[in-house]
């Protein structure tokens, strides 16, 4: 096998074909990276690896690997990966990875470099095997060995701490809260569950959750949820339920719950908390209301401000008065950006109607890219945009959309880098599919702000200080790629800038 991928031949050969046709029927999951690209991207995936990841393969197509340790970067396995692709050697180590739903699984992995007739890497090929049976199996049974004798000595001390801990945090937390077990009976609630819900602690412990209220806890996707968390320690946050409550009414909740731990140790105990956020979605829902009539309200004024601006300029130009073409340059730009943020609001009323269209066509993305490139610069001459990568190829889909989405990100990093000038553009072929990144050295982001800054109206705390906005822009951005049936991410650190990317397939289904 070794000596086979050392000597492939150029892509394209019958043999080379037949390869790849039994890497696609491996049982194994198999990836393959393009070593020539910034970043090692993802090229291709097997139907095996999908199947073990739970990503389909748009979602993995231009990826690092590295989105399947989420945010558990810090592996020493993952520095021998590290190794061997900068030295160009095989590597075979033993991983956690998360599948898309988050659960943790155990991945045997084995790596090895593809050459040309020249000796130089040009791919790595991964070969994934899920071990988590048996990896678990193997840490039960030293689990087991070392557990044994300390279980009999602390098993009525643990206990009664267990049971002081965990009162603690029930009356304490001020949202409402329960402690269940790990057959779903309620073993402890906090006041503002009972006097929320209007229960009465003795009527519900030791009652199944699903039973208390006449079951209207009872939710399929709910039980589903609680009754994964013991058996794979798989955790859940911000699930939202809407309900009609016998007592109290319909109200919006959002749930977070987790195994709880003692001393490192797993409890067979699950924390439920919960939040009332009827009133937030109601405001959230007048926010929309307002937001949607007054941006209707604002084009028609703003279109007959346009035209009257552009008037006046012309009789500047035409007398040469240099002191208010000046002023009209910088209110001209006031101008585009109060039209880009109208324009962005009236995207986000029509997405929540569904009453957006797309219009898909073919295209040259390089007419795309060097067309939102020069609209960027016309407004922010001081900032140096490179391109690197560029292939002339044609895509399909919307080309107006697309340039929405440019502009936006490349906005996005002109606005963030008020000190760092320099945005550079890449532009990948990726197996069925392009890869564009936007990079700048600008203020960066937080990982915890990675998802959320692609949510409606949503701003991270530390960016909404220094730099005005309402919050929409990546939304609608989110929205635009995902009609186009690809993926948009950010990968970013505070202080260390930012890398917004998108995939998009060549031709729509």
């Amino acid at each position: 096998m070794e000596d086979f991928l050392v000597n492939l031949p150029d892509f394209g050969n019958a043999d080379l074909r037949l390869f790849a046709a039994a890497l696609h029927a491996s049982s194994n999951g198999v990836v393959i990276t393009d070593h020539n690209q910034p970043d090692e991207p993802i090229i291709y995936c097997n139907k095996a690896f999908e199947n073990q990841t739970g990503y389909t393969k748009k979602e993995i197509i231009g990826h690092n690997c590295r989105f399947l340790q989420g945010e558990d970067r810090h592996q020493k396995s993952r520095g021998l990966i590290k190794t061997a692709i900068k030295n160009g050697e095989h590597c075979k180590v033993l991983l956690r990875n998360y599948k898309k739903d988050g659960r943790m699984i155990w991945n045997e992995l084995m790596i090895s470099p593809i050459k040309n007739h020249e000796g130089a890497v040009t791919h790595f090929i991964g070969i994934q095997n899920d071990v988590t049976k048996r990896v678990n199996a193997e840490n039960e049974l030293v689990g087991e060995r070392e557990l044994l004798d300390e279980q009999v000595r602390e098993r009525t001390h643990n206990l009664e701490e267990s049971e002081s801990y965990l009162s603690a945090i029930v009356e304490t937390i001020r949202e409402s809260l329960i402690v269940l077990d790990s057959e779903l009976r309620i073993l402890s609630a906090n006041e503002n569950f009972c006097s929320f819900f209007r229960e009465r602690y003795q009527d519900i412990i030791g009652e199944h959750l699903f039973k208390i209220g006449n079951g209207q806890w009872d939710i399929p996707e709910l039980r589903q949820l609680l009754l994964n968390i013991l058996p794979h320690n798989n955790p859940f946050e911000g699930f939202e339920m809407e309900n009609e409550f016998a007592s109290i009414g319909r109200k919006m909740l959002i749930l977070n719950a987790r195994q709880m731990t003692l001393k490192g140790k797993y409890q067979d105990r699950i924390l439920l908390a919960i939040e009332d956020i009827t009133e937030r979605k109601a405001i959230e829902h007048r926010k929309e209301d307002f937001i949607n009539i007054a941006s209707h309200e604002m084009k028609t004024p703003l279109t007959s401000i346009k035209g009257n601006f552009q008037l006046l300029e012309k009789i500047a130009k035409r007398n040469n008065d240099t002191t208010y073409l000046k002023g009209f340059a910088t209110a001209g730009k006031s101008i585009g950006r109060l039209e880009r943020l109208i324009h962005d609001l009236l995207d986000v009323a029509r997405m929540q109607s569904g009453k957006i269209e797309f219009k898909f066509e073919p295209f040259s993305l390089k007419k795309l890219i060097k067309d939102s490139v020069n609209i960027l610069e016309q407004s922010a001459p001081e900032h140096k945009i490179s391109i690197t990568g560029l292939p002339d190829i044609t895509v399909e889909g919307d080309f107006g959309r697309l340039e929405q989405v440019m502009i936006n990100i490349l906005s996005n990093a002109v606005k963030y880098s008020p000190i760092e000038k320099g945005i550079n553009i890449h532009i990948s072929m990726l197996s069925g599919y392009c890869k564009v990144s936007v990079t700048d050295s600008g203020v960066g982001i937080h990982k915890r702000d990675h998802k959320r800054i692609f949510e409606r109206f949503y701003r991270a705390d530390e960016i909404s200080e220094r730099f005005p906005g309402v919050g929409v822009g990546l939304y609608v951005c989110s929205q635009i790629i995902k009609e186009h049936h690809g993926t948009l991410w950010v990968e970013s650190e505070e202080d260390k800038g930012s890398v917004f990317s998108f995939t998009i397939p060549l031709k729509q289904n």
